[in-house]
């Protein structure tokens, strides 16, 4: 653990987005970082261009992949589907879905569920047989879009195993997974996943074992006791909806009831918030100051490795959905620390005139307008300094990433030998669903959300 600190505050083996987000971020990224460079040099080597800062390329091979493991060299059609009311808002399935319709014998469809159809016992989208599909919603939507539209064509793909990420990855695809990891199980996992894991528990009513092995005979007056130090999340949540983070949120009983509700949740341990927030050059008022960020780390994984990151920024959570935004990834090719080269960096540009530093964040802007750079809520926003990562630092999540796809699979195998039946509680309908499209490790895509320091967090 010595090339990097922190922890994963969740992964998502469901359906992780950001993959082309940060494809976008970085030639914006560069071309700010270029512009800044002009007007005042800090004599630092960045490289934006490393694979691994594109993960969007890694994904669309293993897609294609998928189709010619099924077709061979025959040409077919990889479908993104989505829910009907994003199809215009979420860039990136729009880019996706031009991307796969640029390669030689592919051809590449963003469409709604409901626009499948059964043609001569064939899954088709306007008439075309489908050969693959990565399904940008869980399980749970599914269901819910079934009972209103009838979604058999969709359940036939399922069935067929046309359907990335598996839906077999859903009984594991649950933020209490980290309880088994940090918990009765743990010998069964690697260590270094084990030492980057929160300890974690499902809220309810119960007794258990704190994070240093104390007792707690009710876990949920032990969370309004310690809830400075712990972190409450919906077990299926996405977008950082309904978190609540001790002393972020202030009310621990405001906290507690809404966990208590109805839908399910987890307690977590509160990732010291220094571990992962950098300093960034901000404009405000006609002066450049520094500012405090929460800088989130996403790990984007897939059967043969990594992917690659998607750098994210903001305040608790950091997530995109909840009005967080994005920052570029530069790998650092100067011999110096990753902190004197941010300092470096912010040295440089908090020194240069306000005007000029202006115009390069106009610049941005219009960059971003130019790439549809939006989500749900409207235009992303772009912090103006990358984080920096060394070579070594990338390796080093390499093998992270291998550790933690073979971590997945060993909880897939736990829940199915019945090992889980105690931790997985999801409805009957949705268990069938995994039951027909079982993972075993094949293609996927995996994220970790990494609240990583590499060097530059705060101390």
């Amino acid at each position: 653990m010595k090339e990097f600190v922190g922890y994963h505050s969740e992964w998502n083996l469901g359906s992780p987005g950001g993959w082309d987000y940060q494809r976008i971020t970085q030639i914006i990224g560069k071309a700010v970082w270029e512009k800044i460079e002009k007007i005042s040099p800090s004599g630092i080597n960045l490289d934006f261009d490393h694979p691994t800062l594109f993960p969007v390329n890694g994904f669309v091979d293993m897609l294609v992949e998928a189709h010619r493991t099924r077709e061979g060299a025959n040409p077919g059609l990889i479908a993104v589907v989505a829910e009907e009311e994003t199809l215009e808002d979420v860039t990136e399935n729009k880019n996706l879905a031009k991307h796969l319709d640029s390669i030689d014998g592919i051809s590449g469809g963003l469409m709604a569920p409901h626009e499948l159809e059964m043609q001569n016992s064939k899954v088709c989208w306007k008439g075309t047989p489908v050969s693959t599909i990565f399904m940008d919603f869980n399980t749970d939507v599914l269901i819910a879009l079934h009972r209103k539209q009838g979604l058999d064509p969709v359940l036939q793909a399922v069935k067929e195993g046309r359907v990335i990420n598996p839906r077999g990855t859903e009984p594991i695809n649950v933020k209490s997974m980290y309880e088994i990891i940090k918990g009765r199980f743990s010998r069964h996992f690697h260590k270094e996943i084990v030492e980057r894991t929160p300890w974690t528990r499902q809220f309810y009513s119960r007794s258990t074992e704190g994070p240093n092995g104390e007792p707690i005979s009710d876990l949920i007056e032990w969370t309004r006791s310690n809830w400075d130090n712990l972190v409450l999340k919906p077990e299926r949540g996405y977008s950082g909806h309904g978190v609540r983070v001790g002393v972020v949120n202030s009310s621990a009983d405001e906290a507690v009831e809404r966990a208590l509700r109805g839908e399910e949740y987890i307690v977590q341990e509160k990732i010291p918030l220094n571990i992962w927030a950098e300093e960034i050059p901000v404009l405000k008022n006609g002066e450049i100051f520094l500012e405090q960020f929460q800088t989130d780390f996403r790990c984007l994984t897939g059967p043969e490795g990594l992917f690659g990151f998607l750098g994210r920024i903001g305040g608790v959570p950091t997530n995109v959905g909840s009005g967080g935004g994005v920052q570029p990834i530069a790998v650092l090719n100067s011999d110096m620390s990753v902190r004197d080269a941010v300092n470096k960096v912010n040295d440089a540009i908090m020194s240069a005139d306000y005007g000029e530093i202006e115009e390069a964040l106009k610049m941005q802007k219009r960059m971003a307008l130019d790439f549809d750079f939006t989500y749900l809520l409207g235009p992303i926003s772009i912090a103006l300094r990358p984080r920096l990562i060394t070579l070594k630092q990338i390796q080093a999540l390499e093998d992270y990433c291998k550790q933690l796809w073979s971590d997945c699979c060993t909880m897939e195998s736990m829940w199915l030998s019945g090992k889980l039946d105690d931790i997985v509680k999801i409805e009957e309908e949705e268990l069938e669903i995994a039951r027909m499209n079982p993972w075993g490790g094949s293609p996927a895509i995996i994220a970790s959300d990494g609240l990583f320091g590499f060097g530059a967090e705060l101390t």
